[in-house]
Protein backbone atom coordinates (compact mmCIF):
# COMPACT_ATOMS: atom_id res chain seq x y z
CA UNK A 1 0.00 0.00 0.00
CA UNK A 2 1.33 3.77 -0.34
CA UNK A 3 2.48 5.38 2.02
CA UNK A 4 1.20 8.04 4.18
CA UNK A 5 4.10 10.37 5.47
CA UNK A 6 3.72 12.99 8.81
CA UNK A 7 6.15 15.49 9.74
CA UNK A 8 7.64 12.98 12.38
CA UNK A 9 8.49 10.57 9.58
CA UNK A 10 11.05 13.24 7.82
CA UNK A 11 12.52 14.30 11.55
CA UNK A 12 12.30 17.76 12.95
CA UNK A 13 15.16 19.96 13.96
CA UNK A 14 14.91 21.58 17.82
CA UNK A 15 16.06 24.45 18.60
CA UNK A 16 16.98 25.25 22.45
CA UNK A 17 18.52 28.87 23.69
CA UNK A 18 22.08 28.81 24.96
CA UNK A 19 22.10 29.19 28.54
CA UNK A 20 23.60 32.24 30.28
CA UNK A 21 26.91 32.14 31.77
CA UNK A 22 28.36 29.57 29.08
CA UNK A 23 31.74 29.21 28.65
CA UNK A 24 33.69 28.44 25.67
CA UNK A 25 37.39 27.73 24.26
CA UNK A 26 35.88 28.02 21.04
CA UNK A 27 35.80 30.87 18.39
CA UNK A 28 32.95 33.38 19.90
CA UNK A 29 30.50 32.73 16.86
CA UNK A 30 30.65 28.93 17.54
CA UNK A 31 27.93 27.38 19.58
CA UNK A 32 27.80 23.43 21.25
CA UNK A 33 25.03 20.97 20.13
CA UNK A 34 24.21 17.78 20.73
CA UNK A 35 22.40 16.50 17.54
CA UNK A 36 20.48 13.47 17.78
CA UNK A 37 19.29 10.97 14.65
CA UNK A 38 17.29 8.55 14.06
CA UNK A 39 17.95 6.02 11.02
CA UNK A 40 19.65 8.61 9.47
CA UNK A 41 17.33 11.20 10.26
CA UNK A 42 17.74 14.61 12.53
CA UNK A 43 15.49 14.39 15.31
CA UNK A 44 16.64 16.97 17.23
CA UNK A 45 19.75 19.37 17.29
CA UNK A 46 20.08 20.76 20.94
CA UNK A 47 22.49 23.68 21.62
CA UNK A 48 24.39 23.06 24.88
CA UNK A 49 24.25 25.85 28.03
CA UNK A 50 25.10 26.46 31.21
CA UNK A 51 22.41 24.07 32.81
CA UNK A 52 23.16 20.26 32.42
CA UNK A 53 21.11 18.61 29.39
CA UNK A 54 18.90 15.30 30.63
CA UNK A 55 18.20 12.52 28.16
CA UNK A 56 15.42 10.07 28.54
CA UNK A 57 12.36 8.39 27.90
CA UNK A 58 10.13 10.74 30.37
CA UNK A 59 8.38 13.83 28.91
CA UNK A 60 10.42 15.95 31.91
CA UNK A 61 13.70 15.35 30.07
CA UNK A 62 15.58 18.29 28.17
CA UNK A 63 16.08 15.68 25.13
CA UNK A 64 13.26 13.26 25.12
CA UNK A 65 13.94 10.16 22.63
CA UNK A 66 11.10 7.75 22.16
CA UNK A 67 12.48 4.72 22.22
CA UNK A 68 11.88 1.59 24.16
CA UNK A 69 15.45 1.01 24.33
CA UNK A 70 15.98 4.22 26.67
CA UNK A 71 15.24 4.26 30.03
CA UNK A 72 13.10 7.37 31.79
CA UNK A 73 16.20 9.20 32.84
CA UNK A 74 18.68 7.86 30.51
CA UNK A 75 21.90 10.22 30.84
CA UNK A 76 23.07 13.45 31.24
CA UNK A 77 25.64 15.96 29.53
CA UNK A 78 27.29 19.01 30.98
CA UNK A 79 29.45 21.89 29.64
CA UNK A 80 31.68 23.06 32.04
CA UNK A 81 34.60 25.37 31.52
CA UNK A 82 35.16 24.02 27.75
CA UNK A 83 34.79 20.66 28.50
CA UNK A 84 31.66 18.88 27.31
CA UNK A 85 31.09 15.45 29.18
CA UNK A 86 28.45 12.86 29.16
CA UNK A 87 27.52 10.67 32.53
CA UNK A 88 25.28 7.39 32.42
CA UNK A 89 22.32 7.57 35.33
CA UNK A 90 22.15 3.89 35.71
CA UNK A 91 20.29 3.11 32.77
CA UNK A 92 19.13 -0.28 31.65
CA UNK A 93 20.77 -0.82 28.11
CA UNK A 94 23.61 1.98 28.90
CA UNK A 95 25.30 4.62 26.68
CA UNK A 96 28.01 3.28 24.21
CA UNK A 97 30.69 5.38 22.67
CA UNK A 98 32.74 4.47 20.18
CA UNK A 99 31.13 1.04 21.01
CA UNK A 100 32.25 0.74 24.48
CA UNK A 101 29.63 1.22 27.22
CA UNK A 102 30.86 4.28 29.23
CA UNK A 103 29.78 4.62 33.34
CA UNK A 104 31.42 7.62 35.06
CA UNK A 105 31.36 11.06 33.66
CA UNK A 106 33.27 10.95 29.95
CA UNK A 107 35.04 13.72 28.47
CA UNK A 108 33.42 14.23 24.77
CA UNK A 109 35.57 15.48 21.77
CA UNK A 110 33.89 17.54 19.09
CA UNK A 111 32.55 15.36 16.66
CA UNK A 112 31.98 12.21 19.46
CA UNK A 113 29.37 9.60 18.30
CA UNK A 114 26.93 8.44 21.45
CA UNK A 115 24.69 5.79 20.88
CA UNK A 116 21.54 5.68 23.38
CA UNK A 117 18.91 3.11 22.00
CA UNK A 118 18.32 3.17 18.40
CA UNK A 119 19.00 6.98 18.79
CA UNK A 120 22.66 8.28 17.09
CA UNK A 121 24.21 11.45 19.13
CA UNK A 122 26.94 13.87 18.24
CA UNK A 123 28.74 16.85 19.18
CA UNK A 124 29.91 18.99 17.23
CA UNK A 125 30.39 22.88 17.44
CA UNK A 126 28.25 25.14 14.46
CA UNK A 127 27.77 29.13 14.23
CA UNK A 128 24.34 29.81 15.10
CA UNK A 129 23.96 31.45 11.90
CA UNK A 130 24.87 27.97 10.39
CA UNK A 131 22.73 25.97 12.15
CA UNK A 132 19.48 28.97 10.87
CA UNK A 133 20.50 28.25 7.45
CA UNK A 134 20.49 24.67 7.29
CA UNK A 135 17.12 24.50 9.29
CA UNK A 136 15.63 26.77 7.03
CA UNK A 137 16.87 24.97 3.91
CA UNK A 138 15.52 21.52 5.59
CA UNK A 139 11.87 23.09 5.93
CA UNK A 140 12.43 24.15 2.06
CA UNK A 141 12.91 20.29 1.21
CA UNK A 142 10.27 19.16 3.22
CA UNK A 143 7.73 21.46 2.04
CA UNK A 144 8.87 20.36 -1.65
CA UNK A 145 8.42 16.96 -0.74
CA UNK A 146 5.08 17.51 0.78
CA UNK A 147 3.88 19.03 -2.30
CA UNK A 148 5.21 16.40 -4.72
CA UNK A 149 3.63 13.68 -2.67
CA UNK A 150 0.10 15.87 -2.80
CA UNK A 151 0.05 15.43 -6.84
CA UNK A 152 0.60 11.77 -6.92
CA UNK A 153 -2.52 9.75 -7.70
CA UNK A 154 -4.33 7.21 -5.04
CA UNK A 155 -3.46 3.60 -5.39
CA UNK A 156 -6.31 1.93 -7.53
CA UNK A 157 -7.80 -1.34 -6.20
CA UNK A 158 -9.74 -2.60 -8.11
CA UNK A 159 -10.73 -2.89 -11.88
CA UNK A 160 -8.55 -4.29 -15.19
CA UNK A 161 -5.56 -2.60 -14.06
CA UNK A 162 -4.78 -2.13 -10.36
CA UNK A 163 -1.61 -0.09 -9.10
CA UNK A 164 0.17 0.24 -6.09
CA UNK A 165 2.98 2.46 -5.35
CA UNK A 166 5.77 3.16 -2.55
CA UNK A 167 7.83 6.81 -2.69
CA UNK A 168 10.17 7.12 0.01
CA UNK A 169 12.45 10.09 -0.45
CA UNK A 170 16.16 10.60 0.10
CA UNK A 171 17.35 12.80 3.25
CA UNK A 172 18.49 15.03 0.12
CA UNK A 173 15.01 15.36 -1.55
CA UNK A 174 15.36 13.63 -5.83
CA UNK A 175 13.53 14.49 -8.77
CA UNK A 176 11.08 11.32 -8.98
CA UNK A 177 7.59 11.69 -10.07
CA UNK A 178 5.20 9.32 -11.69
CA UNK A 179 1.43 9.16 -12.69
CA UNK A 180 -1.30 6.98 -14.30
CA UNK A 181 -4.60 7.81 -15.44
CA UNK A 182 -7.61 6.14 -17.38
CA UNK A 183 -7.11 8.87 -20.88
CA UNK A 184 -10.33 6.88 -22.04
CA UNK A 185 -12.46 3.68 -20.55
CA UNK A 186 -10.05 1.84 -22.56
CA UNK A 187 -6.90 3.10 -22.61
CA UNK A 188 -4.64 3.32 -19.56
CA UNK A 189 -1.94 5.56 -19.07
CA UNK A 190 1.07 5.58 -16.95
CA UNK A 191 4.90 6.63 -16.76
CA UNK A 192 8.03 7.44 -14.48
CA UNK A 193 10.19 10.32 -14.32
CA UNK A 194 13.52 10.86 -13.11
CA UNK A 195 15.06 14.19 -12.86
CA UNK A 196 18.69 14.86 -12.49
CA UNK A 197 20.49 15.83 -9.00
CA UNK A 198 18.91 16.83 -5.72
CA UNK A 199 17.22 19.53 -3.81
CA UNK A 200 13.79 21.51 -4.49
CA UNK A 201 15.40 22.23 -7.56
CA UNK A 202 15.15 18.87 -9.36
CA UNK A 203 11.76 18.32 -7.09
CA UNK A 204 10.31 21.32 -8.54
CA UNK A 205 10.95 20.38 -12.21
CA UNK A 206 10.00 17.19 -12.16
CA UNK A 207 6.63 19.26 -10.50
CA UNK A 208 6.71 21.18 -13.89
CA UNK A 209 6.87 18.22 -16.22
CA UNK A 210 4.08 16.05 -13.96
CA UNK A 211 1.83 18.94 -14.20
CA UNK A 212 2.08 19.02 -17.49
CA UNK A 213 1.57 15.37 -17.91
CA UNK A 214 -1.36 15.59 -15.65
CA UNK A 215 -3.38 18.19 -17.75
CA UNK A 216 -3.36 15.09 -20.36
CA UNK A 217 -2.52 17.02 -23.39
CA UNK A 218 1.27 17.86 -23.82
CA UNK A 219 1.14 20.27 -26.46
CA UNK A 220 1.89 18.70 -30.38
CA UNK A 221 1.82 14.94 -28.87
CA UNK A 222 -0.67 12.06 -29.28
CA UNK A 223 -0.89 11.28 -25.46
CA UNK A 224 -1.25 7.18 -26.74
CA UNK A 225 2.02 7.68 -28.78
CA UNK A 226 5.01 7.19 -26.60
CA UNK A 227 7.60 8.46 -29.18
CA UNK A 228 5.95 11.48 -29.60
CA UNK A 229 5.23 12.43 -26.25
CA UNK A 230 9.17 11.91 -25.23
CA UNK A 231 9.86 14.50 -28.41
CA UNK A 232 7.43 17.14 -27.84
CA UNK A 233 9.33 17.01 -23.87
CA UNK A 234 12.30 17.41 -25.24
CA UNK A 235 11.53 19.92 -26.97
CA UNK A 236 9.89 21.78 -23.81
CA UNK A 237 12.73 21.12 -21.37
CA UNK A 238 16.47 21.66 -22.77
CA UNK A 239 18.58 21.21 -20.57
CA UNK A 240 20.26 24.59 -21.17
CA UNK A 241 17.51 26.48 -19.99
CA UNK A 242 16.52 23.99 -16.81
CA UNK A 243 20.00 24.86 -15.42
CA UNK A 244 21.52 21.68 -16.62
CA UNK A 245 18.39 19.60 -15.79
CA UNK A 246 17.68 16.99 -18.00
CA UNK A 247 15.58 13.77 -16.65
CA UNK A 248 14.93 10.01 -17.47
CA UNK A 249 11.46 8.47 -18.36
CA UNK A 250 9.35 5.72 -18.59
CA UNK A 251 5.50 5.81 -20.94
CA UNK A 252 3.61 3.58 -21.51
CA UNK A 253 0.26 2.98 -23.12
CA UNK A 254 -2.11 0.04 -22.59
CA UNK A 255 -5.16 -0.92 -24.76
CA UNK A 256 -7.17 -2.56 -22.35
CA UNK A 257 -9.50 -4.93 -25.23
CA UNK A 258 -6.10 -5.64 -27.64
CA UNK A 259 -3.58 -6.10 -24.36
CA UNK A 260 -1.49 -4.60 -26.24
CA UNK A 261 1.20 -2.34 -24.26
CA UNK A 262 2.62 0.71 -26.89
CA UNK A 263 5.60 2.17 -24.81
CA UNK A 264 9.28 4.04 -24.75
CA UNK A 265 12.32 4.67 -22.46
CA UNK A 266 14.53 7.87 -22.81
CA UNK A 267 17.68 6.95 -20.64
CA UNK A 268 15.77 4.52 -18.51
CA UNK A 269 16.48 1.24 -17.47
CA UNK A 270 13.72 -1.01 -18.18
CA UNK A 271 10.58 -1.63 -16.89
CA UNK A 272 9.46 -5.79 -15.91
CA UNK A 273 6.68 -7.29 -16.85
CA UNK A 274 6.02 -10.44 -14.73
CA UNK A 275 3.67 -12.91 -16.04
CA UNK A 276 1.89 -15.70 -13.99
CA UNK A 277 4.21 -18.15 -12.46
CA UNK A 278 6.47 -15.66 -11.70
CA UNK A 279 9.44 -17.44 -13.69
CA UNK A 280 11.12 -14.55 -15.29
CA UNK A 281 11.09 -11.13 -15.38
CA UNK A 282 10.76 -9.51 -19.15
CA UNK A 283 12.45 -5.85 -19.76
CA UNK A 284 10.60 -3.40 -21.82
CA UNK A 285 12.87 -0.89 -23.06
CA UNK A 286 13.70 1.22 -26.28
CA UNK A 287 17.07 2.56 -26.30
CA UNK A 288 16.15 6.47 -26.50
CA UNK A 289 18.44 9.36 -25.44
CA UNK A 290 17.47 11.40 -22.13
CA UNK A 291 15.05 14.01 -22.35
CA UNK A 292 16.01 17.56 -22.94
CA UNK A 293 19.97 16.98 -23.64
CA UNK A 294 19.97 16.99 -27.15
CA UNK A 295 16.94 18.77 -29.45
CA UNK A 296 17.71 16.14 -32.01
CA UNK A 297 17.54 13.25 -30.42
CA UNK A 298 14.68 10.84 -32.13
CA UNK A 299 12.13 8.74 -29.92
CA UNK A 300 11.20 5.49 -30.92
CA UNK A 301 8.11 3.10 -29.14
CA UNK A 302 7.89 -0.78 -29.10
CA UNK A 303 4.84 -3.22 -28.45
CA UNK A 304 4.53 -5.83 -26.14
CA UNK A 305 0.97 -7.91 -25.55
CA UNK A 306 0.21 -8.09 -22.18
CA UNK A 307 -0.66 -11.83 -20.89
CA UNK A 308 -3.75 -12.03 -18.10
CA UNK A 309 -2.53 -11.77 -14.20
CA UNK A 310 0.88 -10.45 -15.44
CA UNK A 311 2.36 -7.39 -13.71
CA UNK A 312 4.46 -4.44 -14.38
CA UNK A 313 7.17 -3.28 -12.52
CA UNK A 314 8.82 0.57 -12.83
CA UNK A 315 11.06 2.10 -10.62
CA UNK A 316 13.80 4.79 -10.37
CA UNK A 317 17.46 3.84 -9.74
CA UNK A 318 17.26 4.91 -6.28
CA UNK A 319 15.52 1.51 -6.07
CA UNK A 320 18.78 -0.49 -6.48
CA UNK A 321 21.92 1.49 -6.62
CA UNK A 322 22.73 0.62 -3.08
CA UNK A 323 25.67 -0.71 -1.24
CA UNK A 324 25.15 -3.61 0.68
CA UNK A 325 26.13 -5.06 4.14
CA UNK A 326 28.66 -6.59 3.29
CA UNK A 327 30.05 -3.43 0.85
CA UNK A 328 29.11 -4.88 -2.74
CA UNK A 329 27.58 -2.06 -4.95
CA UNK A 330 24.30 -3.08 -5.69
CA UNK A 331 23.25 -2.60 -9.69
CA UNK A 332 19.63 -3.52 -11.87
CA UNK A 333 21.23 -7.42 -12.15
CA UNK A 334 21.35 -7.89 -7.83
CA UNK A 335 17.59 -6.48 -8.18
CA UNK A 336 15.80 -7.61 -10.88
CA UNK A 337 16.03 -11.61 -9.51
CA UNK A 338 14.07 -10.37 -5.96
CA UNK A 339 11.01 -9.39 -8.99
CA UNK A 340 10.21 -12.97 -9.24
CA UNK A 341 10.20 -13.92 -5.76
CA UNK A 342 6.85 -15.00 -4.34
CA UNK A 343 3.84 -12.33 -4.81
CA UNK A 344 2.59 -11.37 -0.92
CA UNK A 345 -0.50 -9.61 -2.60
CA UNK A 346 -1.39 -6.92 -4.85
CA UNK A 347 -1.38 -4.58 -2.06
CA UNK A 348 1.92 -6.01 0.10
CA UNK A 349 4.27 -6.49 -2.88
CA UNK A 350 5.50 -2.85 -2.72
CA UNK A 351 6.39 -3.25 0.90
CA UNK A 352 7.54 -6.20 0.35
CA UNK A 353 10.36 -5.16 -1.94
CA UNK A 354 11.56 -2.03 0.14
CA UNK A 355 11.64 -3.89 3.16
CA UNK A 356 14.06 -6.22 1.26
CA UNK A 357 16.51 -3.96 -0.18
CA UNK A 358 16.35 -1.88 3.26
CA UNK A 359 17.31 -4.94 4.91
CA UNK A 360 20.39 -5.36 2.17
CA UNK A 361 21.87 -1.89 2.11
CA UNK A 362 24.40 -0.82 4.41
CA UNK A 363 23.36 2.85 4.23
CA UNK A 364 21.25 3.90 7.55
CA UNK A 365 19.63 6.30 4.87
CA UNK A 366 18.11 6.67 1.34
CA UNK A 367 20.52 8.27 -0.95
CA UNK A 368 17.97 8.81 -3.71
CA UNK A 369 14.05 9.06 -3.97
CA UNK A 370 13.37 5.02 -3.59
CA UNK A 371 10.14 5.12 -6.49
CA UNK A 372 8.45 1.99 -6.87
CA UNK A 373 4.99 1.15 -9.21
CA UNK A 374 3.85 -2.28 -9.17
CA UNK A 375 0.78 -2.58 -11.96
CA UNK A 376 -1.49 -5.93 -11.74
CA UNK A 377 -3.55 -6.76 -15.51
CA UNK A 378 -6.03 -9.14 -15.10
Amino acid sequence: MSENFSDDDFGQTVFSPAGRGLETTSAPDLSHYIVASKNGDIVARVELGAAPLTIGREAGQALVLADTDVSRRHARITFDHGVVRIEDLGSTNGCFLNGQRIGAATALKEGASLRIGSHLLKYERRSRQDVEREASLARDLKRANSYVLSLLPPPISDGSVRVDWRLVPSAQLGGDAFGYYWLDPGTFVFYLLDVSGHGAGAAMHSVAVMNLLRQRAVPGADMTRPEEVLRALNAMFPMEDHAGMYFTMWYGVYDRVSRELRFASAGHHPAFLVPPGRQEAIALRTRNGLVGADPETIYRADRFLVPPDSAIYLFSDGVFEIVTKEGLQWGLGNFIPRLTGPDASDTDECKRLYKEVRGLSQASSLEDDFSLLVLNFD
